[in-house]
């Protein structure tokens, strides 16, 4: 768990995802697409990925990925990212936790 908080302060965003997962690219499309630049960690290719991916379960994420910080705050999922941008509350979240200075929305 120490290991996830380390990397998870690191940045205002965080995605732990895996090179195979489509969901964890369209989330990370997403987020980047406001002009964020969060940081990625593909847990199937670093040597601790299988620990940070207990981790990750163990706070609830299921599945595993894509997990999604935002301030230092797990978010969850795809679906509950989802449901930020849906309720228009994903850009609020990211500007808050200064991803992101200011949005346009255009």
């Amino acid at each position: 768990m120490d290991i996830l908080q380390r990397l998870v302060a690191e940045k205002p965003v965080v995605i732990f995802s895996k090179s195979t997962c489509c969901m964890s690219h369209s989330i990370r499309s997403l987020i980047c697409s406001f002009g964020a630049n969060p940081a990625v960690y593909e847990i199937d290719k670093i040597p601790n990925g299988q620990q940070i991916e207990r981790a990750l379960l163990q706070l609830g994420c299921r599945p595993s990925v894509p997990a999604v910080f935002i301030g230092q705050e797990l978010i969850g999922g795809a679906d509950e990212v989802m449901t930020l941008q849906v309720k228009s509350k994903l850009v609020p979240l990211l500007i808050r936790a200064k991803a992101i200075w200011l949005w346009n929305g255009n």
